[in-house]
């Protein structure tokens, strides 16, 4: 076994393998960019190595630096987590060459499984079942308009060594394919070097499911059941779960037997996950294809060690030390279900730009997850576990992915997993910068994700015009309405209490009068221990909250609450179960007062094309005296590796261009001015 192990990456992963490989006595070296100098991972590692500044082609990308590293500090074998160098046969290849083990799969696999055109080819050779498509290169956009009308639309245009959702346009015209095809190919070359791409059927209603391959030296190759990963953003993983709710003991079967024959054609050992697209209009489960091999550790493999027991990153370490499997196919069970999912530095209320900058205040729901060695333990803290690294006053870099964590659940059913979930991202408190924890419990509560009828158009179909928040119900009201008027209540308290006050303290009212989101006013009367909402049924109400907290827990009849509090002028920001809704609490006679005052109208915007993110404008379409049609592409702002293609609302005439191509641009800053 290995004594020391260097970590060639950052963040939650870097925190992860270093938790282990201290679980197994195995000490760990960290590198780490200027932009990470701080960072947990750094802190939780034996040594830390300097290896350059913040852009990972400087630093993280940079084979040469690591094995320096791996050099100076004595580490025998490297563990490259996902993403960054994980899947580049010259780094496994390097490492090779200076007798460093590399904790992954031989280097043959990676460059079978890293093309996705030739892999496509394999994976037919070996019986696995592929999605039609043209899976030669592609000379032009001519040519990939004549591909995409003979395969018959919709089709997908996909960098060939893309990933991430990264490289990716779904076409359902040949204009699509006009605008997408060059998008594409500098997306692929951008993100990955390399600008081929190709062309394939796109399934509809389709579900994104995965088989963990695990496999070991001495030619033993499993699967560890399957990852429903159909909730997508832009091809993004939002929500991950084990096992699938689509997927029978008999599809599981054939899904895995395909997988495991696919991974023993390129003689694969190591972790490694199989992508298949799944037809939810085929109650048979019989039409499932291949999409790609990773050859890595999966962002959700948290779920798949919920189910089974089994320490992937553990197993990883072994099998690259030569070790085999201790378990065969027939030991591999599920127990229970299990959902990640994944909080990200990006505000849904804002079409999900990302929302990079300063982590104000960071307190997830339960403590960073420690690896104990049990399989219980694996399912984190009462059945929550939370993989970070971050810290709270750090930063979320433009640099990098824009995750902050990701929060899995555990529980016997579904259900129950859901339920904690939503239990969990109540209590996660983030400050600082806009975050998704709102979308993603809205997700958990949805009706549609509880009954499995998931696709990966989820997110499109049931929100075609963007989150706003998750619907107030009745209850929830209620509740919300008696924990602001007690907040009021206690801040009314105190301030009765101030010394030298120039009139007599009033005392707290007992009644108030709460208003949610500028609409409905709901009485509430406190009673000793009980309230009554709205002239209902006294209910008992305990609540634990002191003026200049953030967050209130609450037990208000049979429910129980957990709120996050802010104060915002005369009112309340209070956020729980997937919304953010502005409360304000006043006495009745104010109430009476407040209902003639004039509302505050917000100003028209509607003539300008504002950044809707931070990045690089990298192109402007139009010049004063253009007009515009509704839909017409203006401009093109790069952030975090992605091109966002920005459109006119309406037709009009442009008036001046403040903005020009190449500029670095700040959120809201205007880009075009219309007449």
């Amino acid at each position: 076994m290995f004594s020391k192990i260097l970590i060639a990456n950052r963040g939650e992963i870097a925190c992860r393998v270093i938790k282990t490989a201290r679980a197994m006595g195995i000490k760990t070296v960290a590198v780490y960019s200027d932009a990470d100098a701080r960072a947990p991972f750094v802190k939780m590692a034996d040594e830390a190595v300097h290896i350059g500044p913040p852009p990972a082609a400087q630093s993280y990308l940079l084979a040469d630096k690591i094995i320096e590293a791996c050099k100076a500090t004595g580490a025998e074998a490297v563990h490259p987590g996902y993403g960054f160098l994980s899947e580049r046969t010259s780094f496994a290849e390097a490492l090779a060459a200076e007798g460093i083990a590399f904790i992954g799969p031989p280097v043959k696999a990676i460059a079978a499984m890293g093309d996705k055109i030739e892999s496509k080819k394999l994976a037919k050779a070996a019986g696995v079942n592929v999605v039609p498509g043209f899976v030669g290169e592609i000379a032009d956009t001519e040519h990939a308009v004549r591909i995409a009308g003979d395969i018959g639309y919709p089709v997908m245009m996909k960098a060939s060594a893309g990933g991430g959702g990264k490289g990716m346009r779904l076409a359902y015209s040949e204009q699509d394919v006009r605008e997408g095809f060059e998008a594409t190919k500098r997306e692929g070359l951008n993100s990955f070097g390399d600008d081929r791409v190709f062309i394939e059927k796109f399934i509809e209603d389709p579900r994104h499911i995965e088989i963990q391959i695990l496999g070991d030296q001495h030619g033993n190759i499993l699967y560890l059941n399957e990852r429903e990963c159909s909730i997508q953003r832009r091809h993004q993983k939002v929500v991950e779960e084990a096992p699938s709710p689509f997927v029978t003991p008999e599809m599981r079967k054939a899904m895995g037997e395909q997988c495991v024959a696919l991974a023993r054609a390129v003689g694969y050992y190591s972790a490694g996950t199989v992508e298949l697209i799944v037809s939810g209009k085929d109650p048979s489960g019989k039409s499932f294809y291949f999409l790609e091999m990773n050859t890595r550790l999966q962002v959700e493999h948290p779920v798949t060690e919920a189910i089974t027991g089994i320490d992937l990153v553990e197993q990883m370490i072994r099998v690259a030390a030569g070790e085999k499997l201790p378990f065969t196919q027939a030991d591999i069970g599920i127990d229970g279900w299990a959902i990640e999912n994944r909080v990200y530095a990006e505000d849904p209320y804002r079409g999900f730009l990302p929302s990079t900058g300063r982590l104000v205040h960071y307190q997830p729901p339960v403590p960073g997850w420690t690896d104990d060695g049990t399989a219980n333990g694996r399912r984190g803290l009462d059945g929550v576990r939370v993989d970070d690294g971050v810290f709270e006053g750090g930063e979320v870099s433009m640099f990098y992915d824009p995750m902050i964590a990701k929060l899995v659940t555990w529980a016997p059913t579904r259900d129950e997993a859901a339920n904690k979930q939503v239990e969990a991202l109540d209590a996660f408190r983030i400050e600082g910068l806009g975050h998704n924890v709102d979308f993603l419990s809205a997700i958990m509560q949805h009706p549609r994700f509880r009954s499995g009828d998931l696709t990966t158009g989820f997110i499109a179909e049931e929100y075609p015009d963007g989150f706003q928040g998750a619907p107030l119900d009745e209850a929830l009201t209620g509740d919300l309405a008696a924990i602001a008027a007690f907040i009021a209540t206690v801040h009314e308290t105190r301030a009765a209490q101030i010394d030298q006050q120039l009139s007599r303290p009033a005392a707290a009212a007992r009644d108030h009068v709460v208003r949610l989101d500028g609409g409905a006013e709901h009485r509430v009367s406190f009673t000793l221990d009980k309230v009554v909402v709205d002239g209902g049924e006294p209910r008992t109400f305990e609540a634990d909250y002191q003026p200049g907290q953030r967050q209130v827990s609450a037990r208000i009849g049979t429910h129980s609450r957990t709120v996050q509090v802010v104060r915002q002028g005369r009112s309340w920001r209070m956020t729980t179960r997937g919304a953010s809704h502005k409360v304000t609490v006043m006495t009745p006679e104010v109430a009476a007062l407040a209902r003639h005052m004039i509302e505050k109208i917000p100003p028209d915007l509607s003539r300008f094309l504002l950044a809707p993110m931070p990045g690089l404008l990298t192109r402007l379409d139009v010049k004063p005296g253009d007009k515009v049609e509704a839909g017409q592409p203006i401009a093109v702002m790069e952030a975090m590796k992605m091109e966002n293609i920005l459109r006119a609302e309406k037709a009009a005439t442009v008036k001046a261009t403040p903005a020009g191509a190449g500029e670095s641009l700040a959120v809201d800053q205007v880009i075009v001015e219309f007449e």
